[in-house]
């Protein structure tokens, strides 16, 4: 779905004020219907979008929630051009391979990033758009953490989790 789970949104503007400087430039992966623009936009400026659907951009309006709004697919983009990515309800969108290899070229890169994921979520095809499908429909926080030790736990409860690729203080 292009929309993401309402919960928890509030810790995770608050983690970004705590610990990301508002300079950085933020690239919203898979903006669907433009969640991270309305949470952060207003204290972190520099945010633009990709999106691999563009019939979102029109039903969501992301060319006014964005400064740029790119169209294309996440493993094929280079964003060495951003500090922070933001992988809302993208990952497992991916097979474990190609969300492997993503996460593992942004630690290469030096990149800050979110993730956000549901945990053993079944999904397919919505809004005529084959990318909805969940390719990793088994995540739970533990499974999540074992496939990509890089990531760091968050946030989040028993059908929801947040990570990050970075040491942060705990609230």
């Amino acid at each position: 779905m292009p929309y993401s789970y309402n919960l928890y949104k509030d810790e995770v503007k608050a983690h970004f004020i705590k610990n990301v400087q508002n300079s950085v430039s933020i690239l919203d992966v898979g903006a669907g219907c433009g969640t991270y623009s309305h949470l952060l936009k207003a204290d972190f400026p520099n945010i633009d979008g990709i999106e691999i659907f563009p019939k979102y951009a029109e039903m969501f309006d992301l060319h006014n929630k964005y400064n740029n709004l790119i169209f294309g697919d996440i493993l094929e983009f280079d964003f060495d051009k951003y500090d922070y990515l933001i992988m809302g309800d993208v990952l497992e969108h991916l097979t474990f391979f190609q969300a492997k290899n993503l996460l593992d070229k942004i630690t290469e890169k030096d990149k800050l990033c979110l993730v956000a994921v549901p945990y053993m979520y079944e999904q397919g095809e919505s809004f005529d758009n084959v990318y909805e499908t969940h390719h990793q429909p088994d995540l739970t926080k533990e499974i999540f953490l074992e496939r990509y030790p890089q990531m760091k736990y968050l946030c989040g409860d028993d059908h929801y989790g947040y990570f990050v690729n970075y040491n942060f203080e705990q609230h």
